[in-house]
């Protein structure tokens, strides 16, 4: 059974989105140990920018420091880019827990970037962090599918 922890800045507000993202979690339940983690945002204005960056990144930092023994990777648009059939087969492979950490509205500090080697990126464009977490928990459920050989990836 896979093993996942996802680490997020936050939770997921908007309705249709959290009501969605909800759905894919209950329907990865019967195969995936699925850990969720939200953490607090910091607020921040135009001055408070950086700062507020700085603190979420210390945030992500100390709870992954509880994850040692797991394969941590961040969801960037930098990152590795997958088909389904080859993010089904990634996880496939993975032996280890894994963890997947999604950034906050202000996106990654350089720190947590060169210390983490491992970046995987659901598209180059951009996206809302709630949407790119409703999207990866759409495509581990794929992936999950796949691997079973269940009739929902055509």
């Amino acid at each position: 059974m896979l093993d996942i922890t996802i680490i997020a800045i936050g939770k997921i507000k908007e309705k249709s989105i959290a009501s969605a993202s909800a759905e894919y979690i209950k329907r990865l339940a019967p195969y995936a140990k699925l850990n969720l983690v939200e953490l607090k945002p910091e607020p921040f204005n135009e001055s408070t920018r950086s700062k507020a960056k700085t603190e979420e990144s210390r945030r992500i930092i100390e709870c992954l420091s509880k994850y040692k023994n797991s394969t941590v990777w961040l969801l960037t648009e930098k990152g590795k880019e997958f088909d389904s059939f080859g993010f089904a087969e990634f996880l496939q492979k993975e032996t280890r827990p894994i963890v997947f950490v999604v950034a906050g509205s202000l996106g990654w500090s350089d720190s947590i970037v060169k210390n983490h080697k491992n970046h995987l990126s659901l598209s180059k464009l951009t996206m809302p962090h709630e949407l790119a977490r409703l999207v990866f928990f759409e495509q581990l459920y794929r992936a999950v599918t796949i691997n079973l050989g269940k009739t929902y990836h055509y």
